[in-house]
This record gives C-alpha cells, structure tokens and sequence, in this order.
C-alpha cells in the first residue's frame, strides 16, 4: 500500500467510509463528491495507480462484484440503470491515482452526460486499418497475453 493514497488510507482505516462490500480483494464504499445519490467505488485492496498493473485475480473480483453492487444501488435508490466508470490517467479523469471502478446509479430524469457531445473521426478506412494493425502487433508482441 501506499502511504500518502486517500484509497490505501480507507483501506487502513485511517479515513473513515460508508463501506458497502469488502474482501480480501476488494473494497466497496459510498463516493463522498458522489454523481448521483448512491454513487459508489470498487477499489483493488492492492495499490496500483493504473489498470494496467492491477493482478486478474482482482479485476475479475470487481468486475464480478460491480453489478451485484449495482443492482442493489438501483433497488436503494429507485434508478432506472446505471454507469460503470473506470478512468484510467489524469487525462481520462483519473483524480485518485488508485485504480477504482466507479458504480453510478442513474435515474431517466438524470441531467447527468456521461458521453461526450462530439466525437473524433477517423480519416478514412485506411487510418482505421493502420490504428487496428498496430494494436494486433503490440497485443501480438506480449508476453502478458499467453
């Protein structure tokens, strides 16, 4: 863990928080500056900034945990669906550089966006081809995949 990360302070117990779930893997807890009213976060118990580093067995814990604690949000709190959000990067919206999964309650009369009002285009098929082709090298090329 990390000695100054707001997450790893929760996980100690050093902050206090309104936990809903929690393992040995994962931490479930109420999000204090929340989007919509029962808005929680899925944190690893390990520390790890990004996605990218964080071990399978802990994100196949979230992901299995996220829609559980999902459906229980939507009942609490009368929503018509929900948002699952992970930002991964400052540049993503990443605020608290601990990995977190973010389960957003939301209700049809909810003003709240969460896709953008535009979109990037693609130069033409060719630009697409080549982003594609260098994706398939990379994933090709690691190790991490066999």
């Amino acid at each position: 863990m990390e000695e100054n990360c707001v997450f790893c302070r929760i996980i100690r117990r050093e902050i206090p928080s309104v936990d809903l779930y929690q393992d040995d893997l994962v931490l479930c807890f109420l999000d204090i500056a929340p989007v919509s009213k029962g808005h929680a976060l899925i944190i690893p118990r390990q520390h790890h900034v990004s996605l990218t580093t964080v071990p399978a067995d802990y994100l196949g814990r979230m992901m299995e945990v996220a829609p559980r604690i999902a459906a229980a949000l939507m009942r609490a709190v009368d929503g018509d669906g929900f948002n699952l959000l992970l930002a991964n990067g400052a540049c993503a919206g990443q605020v608290v550089p601990h990995a977190h999964l973010h389960v957003i309650p939301r209700r049809n009369s909810d003003p709240f966006a969460l896709l953008p009002d535009r979109h990037d285009q693609y130069e033409d098929d060719r630009e697409k081809e080549q982003i594609a082709n260098m994706v398939r090298k990379k994933l090709a090329d690691s190790r991490e995949w066999e």
